[in-house]
Formats: C-alpha cells, structure tokens, sequence
C-alpha cells in the first residue's frame, strides 16, 4: 500500500505497464501530478459510476486518531469551497441523479456515486470540490461525531462482536488501533476538524489517490476532462509513508487461548487466526492461501466433514485476506454447545493433517482454482460494484496484481499449498478465543481444555 511519488518519466512508465495488463475494456493513466485515472467502459446501461480512492485507513491511524478515517468518510459529502452548506451540496447532488456513498476499510478509503452518464462532467467537478476543498465546519463535524460513535455502538450490539474484538487485541497487540476502522468512542467524540485537517494534509494528494470512472464512457474524452479538472490538484511534496512509516506488525512468539463472556450470543463461538502473508513480502504465498482456504470453506472439504457431518459444530468458516500489511489467517467455527471440547480436539487434528498429500484432492485443487476465476469474472459484471473491487487491489496489492489473478492463480499445485501451510499455519504461534454466555460457564468449564498447553 506504498505510495506513487515518483518522477514523471517513471509515472508514464509505470501507466504504460499497468495498461499492457489491462482488459480490452479498461484503460490506465497516470497523471503528472502523480493521480492515478483508471477508466472502465460498459455501455450496457446509461450510467457512471466516479470513485477516488486513497492509501489511508486503519492501518495509519496511531491510538489517538483510531476512527478519524471513518469520520472523514462521514465529512466527505459536506460542505466544500464550492458547496459551502450541506444543504448546498445536497441539491446539487439531486440535481444531477447522484446515489453516493463510501467506504473504510484496513488500508483504503473512497468516496464514490452513480449518477446518469449525461452528467459526468459536472460530476466529476462535485468530486474534485469535495476531495480538494473540504471545510470541515464545526457545526457538521460535531453531527457527525454522533453519527460515527451510534454506528460504532451497533456494531457493539452484534453478538460475535466482543470475541472479535478481543482476538484483535490479542494478535495485534499495541497496534491494535491500525486493524480496527470502527476507532474508539472517545476519539471519535471528541474529534475536531483540526483533526480532519490533520488527516488531509498527510494523506488526501493526487499521488496517494486513484480516480476511477466506469460505466457509460468513452476513455479519451474522460482522461481530457480528468486532467482538465484534477491536473492542478499538488502532489504532495513527501512520501506520507517514509515521514509517517507504518509500523510493521509484531509476529507472534506463543500460542495465546482466552475465553470471552457474553450475555448476547447464544451459542459458543471458535476462532483461531495466525498472521499469514501480506503482498509486500509473500505474493506467491496469496495466491495458495486463496485457493487453500477456498477449498476448506466448502462442504465437500475434509474440514467440515469432519466437524459437521459429524455432529461436532454447526458451522465452519475459514478463510484469508489480502492485505499489503500482515493479512490475517481466520478459522471460524460454531461448535455443538454439547460437545465443544470434543471439536476443538476435532479441530487440531485436522490442522495437524492440513498439509498431508491427500488433504486436498486433484479435483478439489482444479475446481477451487475455476471457481475463483468464475468469481472474479462475475465481480466485473455490474460494473458500480467493480469500481470498489479494482480500488481494494490497487490499494492493498496493485491493478497488475488483479489482473494478473487467475493467471498465477492456475499455476498452484498440491505443493505449493503444502508450503503455505508449513509457513504461515501447521505449528505457528496463533491466537484462539472461545466465546461463550456466560451460564454455559459451568456445563462447558472451557478452564479444563481451551488452554494454548492442552
């Protein structure tokens, strides 16, 4: 999730590069001042789609700015130079059919609406007042802290939410804040728009930013009006990763098992996670751990016949995602309130097998890899919905990264999966929490087998 500041010759050199990879249908540009442009072209329906997308989210947030980035999400679509209310703004947007919304995630924002393709200029000049100018005024941003921390509060109410919680502190420590965008109620209460300033003045600039606009367009005339509008934005004049560098992530040196009390959830809850690759280091690693976690999620898999069919747990869900910083390894699983004991010694067995020859099948290997490439054909489809795709790999990953998927993605073997385990899962350090309410306590009596020693 490094940032682009390079000198000009490097910039069109690397666009060139990009766009050599590119579908028929998309076209790659990046601009002097460092923005990068993708354009899509679907004509199938008259609209547009325009979303920038920035290199900011949890992972840059310290504790005393953890939830700043989802506040400044809530602050994008205010007022601006150009718009200098809300209620400004707002008709503006009626005027022209827009539907908008955003997004915060671990490593990327953005900010994005549909509206008819007739309007894309005056579209993309709403896009270039609100990602250049913002105001940020008093009044809005102390309605907004409100908003922000009730989300936060509902997502508290979820039942999994403090085991999710808990094994995010467990695993990543004192870094805990830069993997959770929800933030922390008071930060969120009590932000200002200095802090908003704050936050723009690190990371919103051209060279840290992706503009994508997809739809019913014609790439030539989008890439003129970009630059027309967006060719003045500055660069900033530092990389905001070399003077604010992240840190790197603590590997872990222990098993580590706790059990969290809940008086919302209703059955018992097991995770375990361990730290798996991340695209900086590892990509090679990425694509198995897809593949791998594809084929353990499905029925068929020996996993869940395991577990399920046998009576041991009701559901099981395992799974990785990418991420340019330590992406995380997840096993899920809903045990038999009756038999949880006996599923998490289930569990460990079939760990310890995971990378045996004949864990995964030559069927199960060729099926998992056709299945993604389907499902990476059908995210192209409605092509709103691609736009925050593409800008989630050209944040965390690269656009080659994704469009080179399914290529690396046929060249996994049996072998290659193996390895992937013996590195990143089978005997590592890991994480494993039991969420339980708490008057299971004393028929589950979790003190007596979910320790890291049994």
């Amino acid at each position: 999730m490094r940032i682009k500041l390079l000198i000009l010759f490097c910039l069109f050199a690397l666009g060139a590069v990009a766009q050599s990879k590119l579908p028929s249908n998309m076209f790659f540009k990046t601009l002097p001042n460092g923005l990068d442009v993708l354009v899509i072209e679907d004509n199938s329906v008259p609209l547009a789609t325009v979303m920038i997308t920035c290199k900011n989210g949890s992972f840059t947030e310290p504790p005393q700015f953890n939830g700043l980035s989802h506040l400044y999400e809530h602050m994008f679509f205010k007022a601006n130079k150009d718009y200098p209310t809300q209620e400004d703004l707002m008709n503006r947007i009626s005027e022209l059919g827009i539907e908008f919304n955003g997004s915060t995630t671990f490593e990327n924002v953005n900010y994005y609406f549909t509206l008819p393709s007739a309007n894309l200029k005056p579209g993309l000049e709403l896009m270039n007042s609100a990602i250049r100018y913002p105001l940020f005024t008093p009044e809005e941003m102390a309605k907004e802290n409100i908003v922000v921390d009730d989300e936060f509060q509902r997502h508290e109410s979820s039942p999994a939410f403090a085991l999710l919680q808990t094994m995010d502190h467990h695993m990543w420590g004192d870094l805990y804040s830069r993997k959770n965008p929800t933030g922390d109620h008071q930060v969120i209460r009590s932000a200002t728009p200095a802090m908003m300033d704050s936050i723009k003045n690190k990371y919103y600039y051209p060279n840290n930013s992706l503009l994508t606009i997809a739809g019913d367009v014609a790439h030539d005339a989008v890439f003129a009006q970009v630059e027309q509008l967006f060719g003045s934005w500055k660069h900033s004049s530092f990389d905001p990763f070399q003077k604010w560098p992240i840190p790197e992530f603590k590997p872990l040196t222990k098993n580590d098992y706790f059990v969290v009390k809940s008086n919302l959830t209703n059955v018992p809850i097991i995770q375990m996670n361990w730290f798996g690759p991340d695209t900086r280091n590892d990509i090679p690693a990425t694509y198995a751990a897809d593949v791998f976690s594809y084929i353990l999620d499905q029925n068929s898999s020996k996993l869940s016949k395991a577990l399920i069919q046998s009576g041991l747990a009701l559901q099981v869900d395992f799974g990785y995602l990418t991420l340019r910083y330590t992406g995380p390894i997840t096993l899920t699983v809903i045990p038999n309130p009756n038999k949880v004991q006996e599923c998490l010694a289930e569990i460990k067995r079939q760990i310890a097998m995971w990378d045996s020859p004949d864990y995964v099948t030559d069927e199960q290997l060729e099926t998992a890899k056709r299945k993604l490439e389907i499902k990476q054909i059908r995210e192209a489809e409605v092509t709103s919905d691609f736009t925050q795709v593409l800008s989630f790999w050209w944040a965390s990953a690269s656009i080659d990264y994704f469009n080179t998927y399914n290529d690396n993605l046929k060249k996994m073997t049996k072998a290659d999966l193996q390895n992937y385990v013996r590195k990143y899962i089978k005997d590592k350090p890991h994480c494993a929490g039991l969420l339980i309410n708490p008057y299971m306590e004393q028929q589950i009596m979790p003190e007596k087998f979910f320790t890291a020693s049994n």
